[in-house]
């Protein structure tokens, strides 16, 4: 029997635990062969158990009938993420999608936070999702210009950190932003040799989220990692080719779109017709701010 990701080879990033992990497993369960990325480090990003993740998930799907491959390098590494691209190539003989997963936490208020920190979680969250987009893409293009249009699919991940901030996670918080935005570039250029470019923003407890989730909230089945990862598939898929450039909030049994930046209703038109002039700011502010519906933001200040 034929199943829906039949043929497709996607590469997953940050696969060895949590919700890489559960990705990685359904993918395959759909039919394609996998590419499992995990270097086996902590959730800060340094040394940890070793490199066994990547290669205990291949296990996993390799003993349920389907096809995957360990590769453990580090996303925040340009050589690492163009391997992981041309081992997927040489293993199952093409690349159709990736999943950016991967990521790191350095929390800390932006008053105690170190450069080392901030570059850390920059290095693998965003710096990382464009390598690996850019290596993907890279072959795409090449196979579309030979006449083999692929159909590619990237889909990032990013975060209501990123979405709507969070206390305590600038970093982490600024990263997914960026990613939001690349997600929508990518999809933008990548139109031209047939790539689409989706975001999920998975509400879950993971290694990186145990701490916001607390007491029985941490046990609650629809914060199980592998809730998004339907969706992920779905997005993988070759019925998936009319969506890109949008970011898909996944939280337990539902799933909603989120729109981004949108602009405020009211337009303060400038006095003079012109421009707008020092003394007229604060008035101006102060009207648009009431033309807010009520309860979505605190009062300006005045």
């Amino acid at each position: 029997m034929s199943k829906p990701l039949d043929g497709r080879v996607v590469l997953v990033t940050g696969g060895g635990r949590g919700i890489g992990r559960a990705h990685c497993l359904e993918l395959a369960r759909q039919g394609a062969a996998v590419v499992v990325n995990d270097p086996g480090v902590g959730k800060d990003g340094q040394v940890g158990d070793g490199a066994g993740p990547a290669f205990d998930v291949v296990a996993e799907i390799v003993a349920a009938g389907g096809r995957a491959v360990a590769h453990t390098g580090s996303v925040s590494n340009w050589a690492d993420t163009a391997d992981m691209v041309a081992t997927a190539v040489s293993e199952f003989g093409t690349l159709t999608g990736v999943v950016n997963n991967a990521g790191i936490v350095r929390d800390a208020t932006v008053v105690n936070a170190t450069e080392a920190e901030w570059d850390a979680v920059m290095a693998v969250h965003l710096k990382g999702t464009f390598a690996v987009s850019k290596h993907a893409c890279e072959y795409w293009r090449s196979e579309a210009k030979g006449g083999n249009v692929i159909g590619g699919r990237i889909v990032n991940t990013v975060s209501g950190a990123g979405l709507w901030g969070n206390y305590g996670q600038g970093a982490y918080g600024a990263a997914k932003a960026a990613i939001a935005n690349l997600t929508v570039v990518t999809a933008m250029e990548g139109q031209r040799f047939g790539v689409t470019a989706n975001a999920i923003s998975p509400l879950a407890v993971t290694r990186i989220s145990a701490d916001f989730f607390a007491g029985e909230r941490a046990q609650d089945p629809a914060l199980d990692p592998a809730r998004s990862s339907a969706v992920v598939a779905w997005l993988q898929s070759a019925e998936s080719g009319w969506l890109t450039g949008q970011i898909l909030r996944v939280n337990g049994a539902t799933l909603s779109r989120i729109t981004g930046f949108t602009e405020a209703p009211g337009r303060y038109l400038a006095s003079n017709g012109e421009s707008l002039e020092f003394d007229e700011i604060g008035r101006a502010a102060s009207w648009l701010w009431d033309t807010l519906p009520r309860g979505l933001a605190g009062p300006l200040p005045r």
